[in-house]
């Protein structure tokens, strides 16, 4: 009897298994933003390619660290020039640190060299929340096909030291790595690290 017993057992539990959502693959949430011009995007618009989402704030240190050392730009190119999208999402509501206008997106892209495809406007923090952004910088990869394969911190580093951008792991490249290699993302999900989006 126990070899019965067993078998029904294995039964009932694997569909349960197999059904767990937790262990699937999420599609992004698609969203429409309009970007430093006034021109609209769409994350459907990019199906067929990697995108990579960077939240952004220019006056969070933890941003700065990046910036400054030149770790977010190199990066930024380094994906671009593969042909990703890079989309730079700027959730600061108006009046609070980081809002920025299309006009000082602009004038910021240009100063601080942004190798980025485009930085979006989401001031109402609709896509942001949609994403659960918490901090800046906080990177999202998604595939060609629309899945959600990463969601956390930019690297291994919990810091705001320029010191630090060295030494760290840069654990979106790695995601992207794995997944350009069609093997699975071994850490889908980090706990970000910078400064709290402002709502």
């Amino acid at each position: 009897m126990k070899k019965p017993l067993i078998f029904l057992f294995a039964a009932a539990v694997a569909p349960a298994l197999v059904a767990n959502p937790s262990s699937a693959i999420k599609m992004a949430p698609d969203f429409t933003l309009a970007d430093q011009t006034g021109k609209s995007h769409s994350l459907s618009d990019f199906r067929g390619r990697f995108v990579v989402l960077e939240w952004w704030n220019h006056q969070c240190p933890f941003v700065v660290k990046h910036y400054a050392s030149g770790n977010m730009q190199k990066l930024q190119k380094q994906m671009t020039d593969d042909k990703v999208v890079w989309l730079t999402i700027n959730s600061s509501a108006p009046g609070k640190q980081g809002h920025v206008s299309g006009e000082q997106a602009k004038a910021l892209m240009k100063e601080l060299g942004k190798k980025a495809t485009a930085v979006l406007l989401d001031h109402d923090g609709k896509v942001g929340r949609a994403f659960e952004a918490k901090t800046t910088p906080q990177m999202v990869l998604i595939s060609p096909k629309g899945e959600l394969l990463y969601n956390g911190a930019i690297d291994s580093i919990r810091s705001a030291s320029q010191d630090d951008v060295p030494k760290a792991e840069n654990f979106l490249l790695r995601a992207y790595n794995e997944a350009k290699a069609g093997k699975p993302v071994s850490m889908p999900t980090t706990q970000p690290y910078g400064c709290s989006v402002k709502y």
